[in-house]
């Protein structure tokens, strides 16, 4: 096996078709074929079932692929470390969550830039279950989440908790029954509470998975929904925005710092420190 043949594997997995990812990956149809069935061969398992409809994952090729995919990263990762230009001497690999970038993610990325100027830096985010993996597989240093699930080779620290408002582009809009108000996704806690407390206010029409999502709604189409204040806050105190009085729901997030990577690194505590 080599990562040659990952990298194809991965490549028809994502693109649905052997001759789809020979485009991607610029190599001939029957090169795609070669690889895959080496990589069958090797493994003595059928990875892929060719179609004329496209190709789709065998029970065997699903397992594989979380494998294929850490080593794929890992081996980016390993080019990227070791290619370090002149000048610089670590790369810092943050992951956060969509909603923790806004205000205090940039933060902690400006702090490490401005401060540090000898680690290369790079940021990617995901949900929660995307950062827990990249986490225990090494591809991540730091992970700022709303859901920590930290391993014996990482640690947790808590670093504040936002508070989820309801925000209307309306100061007049109605905290019941609001047929502008948007769903914003904010986590099973959330959800279990946002059911008991408006449990006679039906559903509404327009769900969005992220605050920022959400936030860019209603300042262009106008609603009401649940923010944090943090992200809230500059449109607050302009008045394109309006806090309701209506209950609140506090929701904690966190640093997840892969300790193995981050040995040795006093200036991330105090990165941290100064969120």
């Amino acid at each position: 096996m080599n990562l040659s043949e990952l990298r194809t594997f991965l490549a028809i997995v994502e693109t649905g078709s052997l001759v789809r990812a020979s485009g991607r990956l610029n190599v001939t149809q029957s090169t795609v074929t070669a690889r895959l069935k080496s990589l069958e061969a090797e493994l003595g398992q059928t990875l892929i079932n060719r179609q004329k409809s496209g190709a789709s994952l065998t029970a065997a090729g699903a397992r594989l692929l979380r494998y294929a995919e850490t080593i794929s990263g890992l081996w980016q990762q390993a080019r990227q470390e070791t290619a370090l230009p002149g000048g610089f001497d670590a790369v810092f690999n943050m992951v956060c969550h969509p909603d923790l970038w806004p205000g205090l993610g940039a933060r902690l990325f400006d702090r490490v830039r401005r401060f540090q100027p000898s680690v290369a830096l790079s940021v990617w985010q995901g949900g929660a279950a995307e950062m827990s993996g990249w986490l225990s597989s090494g591809l991540a240093d730091l992970a700022l989440t709303y859901a920590p699930s930290a391993q014996s080779t990482q640690s947790v620290r808590a670093l504040g908790t936002d508070v989820l408002c309801l925000v209307s582009s309306a100061a007049d809009s109605p905290v019941r029954f609001d047929p502008a108000y948007v769903f914003v996704e904010a986590g099973d806690e959330f959800g279990r509470w946002h059911a008991g407390t408006y449990a006679d206010a039906g559903t509404a029409r327009l769900n969005f998975g992220t605050a920022q999502l959400g936030l860019e709604h209603i300042l262009t189409q106008g609603g009401s929904a649940y923010l944090p204040l943090r992200m809230a806050a500059p449109f607050l105190r302009d008045a394109t925005l309006h806090r309701l009085d209506a209950p609140e729901f506090e929701r904690p997030y966190h640093g997840v710092v892969n300790k193995m990577a981050a040995q040795g690194w006093g200036w991330l505590e105090a990165a941290l420190d100064g969120l």
